[in-house]
């Protein structure tokens, strides 16, 4: 398997016009706005490049504040939209609500689940991705000392930060994981100010690569990482080109396919979960020219043979979410 890999306007309140095409998609962002540079954006691209390949229109918003959910959801069915994709966990409860009065209606949650027959639930395996980049890590620290930044402090986010340490500490048995979390509310994952500031901490107490898991605060992280000489580690969308050279790599989750999908399927799409990892490119390593110089042979080796034996089920990487434990801390 290679690991080489080539990756691919917002309204600013609820106003929708009437007249929308029926068939005409739609895609709703969650907070942190349409170019996070991270989850948003991967949505995003997800969504132009079916309208470049197509020619094809839809339409997008991006949330001012959780209360508005149920209301985006309601006002994109009511004009026709289909089907209409969300790009967040948050939407569950609203999507329960309002996709039973929308029956024809076919909906798309990305990260979440919602039980209904017209929904198309899509989760990823998060944890095997960032396994792969805690192999990275532990190639790339000289001491035996990593860290990991979340944002918002949900069992989501402990997914990426316990297959990190348990990718890590397959190479390092006795090495250390430093695990912080940026808040408890929404409002975590857009803070980079916060995120400079327990990147900071970390290298503090050792730490030599973080990998950031955080939305826009994670852009803080990287900024701060590079200023301070450390090795960062992006995610979701493949984020090696903020600061080349300071980014060992990206945990990229194929959120952009998962939208290009949804779109391509139309009214159509098949509903239930959908469920992707590294067997079906739903998550991957990037490699590209600007970090290549830092992926060294015997790194790039270990992280092949890792996902190989992830593959054929060899290796099992533990989901925290299965039981909310981590056998790596």
């Amino acid at each position: 398997m290679t690991l080489k890999t080539t990756f691919l306007g917002a309204a600013a309140s609820l106003a929708l016009t009437s007249g929308a095409a029926l068939a005409d998609p739609a895609l709703i962002f969650d907070l942190g706005g349409k170019f996070d540079k991270s989850f948003n954006e991967s949505s995003y691209n997800g969504a132009e490049r079916w309208a470049a390949e197509t020619g094809g229109t839809y339409r997008d918003l991006e949330l001012q504040s959780d209360a508005q959910r149920e209301q985006a959801l309601r006002r994109f069915a009511d004009n026709g939209f289909n089907p209409i994709v969300m790009a967040g966990f948050s939407f569950s409860t609203a999507l329960e609500t309002v996709a039973a009065d929308f029956p024809d209606t076919k909906f798309v949650i990305i990260d979440g689940v919602a039980d209904a027959p017209n929904v198309r639930s899509v989760v990823f395996k998060e944890e095997e991705g960032s396994y792969l980049v805690g192999i990275a890590a532990a190639y790339a620290a000289e001491g035996d000392t990593v860290s990991f930044i979340g944002g918002m402090d949900i069992p989501l986010i402990s997914k990426f930060a316990c297959g990190y340490a348990q990718g890590f500490k397959s190479v390092k048995p006795e090495g250390k994981v430093i695990v912080n979390m940026t808040g408890t509310t929404p409002a975590a994952w857009n803070d980079p100010v916060k995120g400079g500031e327990l990147t900071r901490a970390q290298k503090s107490a050792g730490s030599e690569v973080v990998f950031a898991a955080a939305g826009g605060t994670g852009l803080g992280v990287l900024q701060t990482a590079a200023d301070e000489g450390m090795l960062a580690i992006g995610v979701d969308s493949n984020q090696n080109y903020l600061q080349p050279g300071h980014v060992l790599t990206s945990m990229v989750k194929r959120v952009d396919n998962a939208v290009y999908d949804a779109f391509t399927q139309g009214a159509d799409i098949e509903t239930g979960l959908f469920v992707m990892g590294l067997e079906n490119e739903g998550v991957a390593l990037a490699i590209d020219e600007y970090n290549e110089a830092l992926i060294t042979p015997e790194m790039k080796a270990a992280i092949d043979e890792a996902t190989a034996k992830i593959i054929s089920g060899e290796v099992v990487v533990h989901d925290y979410m299965s039981d909310e434990t981590c056998p790596a801390y």
